[in-house]
């Protein structure tokens, strides 16, 4: 069994069982370009410093970098029996320079605080990269909204056809969330952006080294204050989390309304064949698999975090081993976010919008029936009254099967004496839309103003 970095305390061998229970390599390996870039910025420091000679410095530097070339080319063989790619590394370093320099990186630190910096380099790495996406996926949707400016569609509350918009203003709507998404994203950036290195195991360090130079290096923006925080700090992990859960909270809202806006029953949308499966028995099916599958994944970021969130509660200062498990919750959910954002602008991008069938939908449900009390309101009746005036209307037409627009005058006036010939024109769907003219709201120029805002915003202009 390959020798331990803590083995000189112990007079047995650990158990190959709880060797494997314990192992972290399975996962953390993809934490090496962050493990080696840390050790490079750390060996240069030591020298800097006098801890290490510049020739020996030179050396570990230059196997660093041979090491992290072969890792990239996926030519490292990682050893279990090293535990984790902190040691993984160490013990390639050691093969190529020697113990008596290879040996002298770890003056001063910890892997403690060194697991702290290459996760912190991570979420600061992933949170860019999310963002990336996340504007990839705004820009989908807003190419869909232009395209689409003129389409109406019924808008819903309890799913129940209630009044009607434009759908460039509905797609907008998730525009809005992406946008608070990348917020999100952002401060999960600058919660990670704090550099650790220095804390050690929990205490700090004995060893005058130069924090300052390692956070210039590394490209942090602050040290840590203290150092029994800076390694049992998740806090950052718990941000980024909370944003995964989020963002899939707004993706799996959107997925179920593609999902529903695709079915038959619909027929706002169809999606692309290359975004839908088929079915293995019934030939005629194009299911939303893609979309369903993004509105499943969201359960296992919810429950990642819930995870990560149980595993902190409990913890004394500092570490301990519990927070090796935080890596594959973070992991999980960084993949599934980016696998979405990557699959989600393209199926965004080649979805076909049936306006037809949409603006034939307005016209069920008595979507203009808040108009009709407005127009009412408008005469001075207050809106109560006028709530009530026009709900008689509503259950008349019910029982005879008729939209309020069909309703001749002289019915109308039945109902209150108010009602003019030019109800009828206030009523129309097109004044419905773009009578909504306070800031916000679904009337055409100001959509069109929220397109340029949005596109101006993505530098799509």
């Amino acid at each position: 069994m390959t020798a331990k970095l803590w083995g000189g305390r112990f007079r047995k061998e650990q158990d190959k069982r709880a060797l494997l229970y314990s192992q972290s390599i399975t996962f953390d390996y993809r934490l090496y370009p962050y493990d080696i870039g840390g050790s490079i910025a750390y060996a240069k420091m030591l020298g800097r410093c006098g801890f290490i000679k510049k020739k020996d410095t030179d050396a570990i530097e230059k196997a660093l970098s041979d090491i992290l070339a072969q890792m990239d080319a996926e030519k490292f063989s990682f050893d279990i029996d090293l535990e984790d790619i902190h040691t993984n590394i160490e013990a390639a370093l050691v093969t190529r320079v020697g113990a008596d320099i290879g040996g002298r990186l770890h003056t001063g630190r910890s892997r403690n605080d060194q697991v702290a910096l290459d996760m912190r380099m991570y979420v600061k790495d992933e949170a860019l990269e999310i963002r990336g996406g996340l504007q990839q996926v705004r820009r989908a949707l807003i190419a869909q909204a232009e395209k689409n400016l003129d389409a109406v569609m019924p808008g819903f509350t309890h799913l129940q056809h209630a009044q009607p918009v434009l759908l460039a203003h509905h797609l907008l709507a998730y525009n809005e969330m992406l946008v608070r998404d990348e917020e999100r994203f952002l401060k999960a950036y600058e919660a990670a952006d704090v550099m650790p290195l220095g804390s050690a195991a929990l205490a700090g360090t004995s060893f005058q080294i130069d924090r300052q130079f390692l956070a210039k290096e590394l490209n942090f923006a602050k040290l840590s204050n203290n150092s029994i925080d800076a390694v049992s700090d998740r806090d950052y992990l718990i941000e980024l989390l909370s944003a995964c859960a989020t963002f899939m909270m707004h993706i799996s809202r959107l997925s179920e309304e593609l999902i529903l806006w695709s079915s038959s029953e619909f027929g706002f949308v169809e999606m692309d064949d290359a975004f839908t499966t088929g079915s293995s028995i019934m030939p005629q099916k194009k299911n939303p698999d893609i979309a369903e599958l993004a509105r499943a994944r969201t359960a296992k970021v919810y429950g990642n975090l819930m995870t990560l969130l149980c595993l902190m509660k409990g913890l004394p200062l500092a570490y301990n081993r519990d927070l090796q498990e935080d890596k594959p919750c973070v992991f999980d959910s960084v993949d599934i976010v980016r696998d979405t954002l990557d699959v989600f602008a393209p199926m965004i991008e080649t979805l076909v919008v049936n306006a037809k069938r949409m603006e034939q939908e307005c016209k069920a449900g008595f979507l203009n029936a808040t108009d009709l009390a407005d127009y009412l309101v408008k005469k001075d009746v207050p809106f109560r009254q006028a709530h009530a005036i026009v709900g008689k209307v509503v259950s008349f037409c019910i029982r005879e099967n008729a939209a309020i627009e069909d309703l001749p005058l002289e019915k109308l006036q039945e109902f209150s004496p108010l009602f003019q010939k030019d109800v009828y024109k206030e009523i129309s769907l097109a004044a419905v839309i773009n009578s909504r003219r306070a800031p916000g709201g679904t009337a055409r120029p100001n959509v069109l103003k929220a397109i340029r805002r949005a596109k101006k915003d993505l530098g799509m202009e």
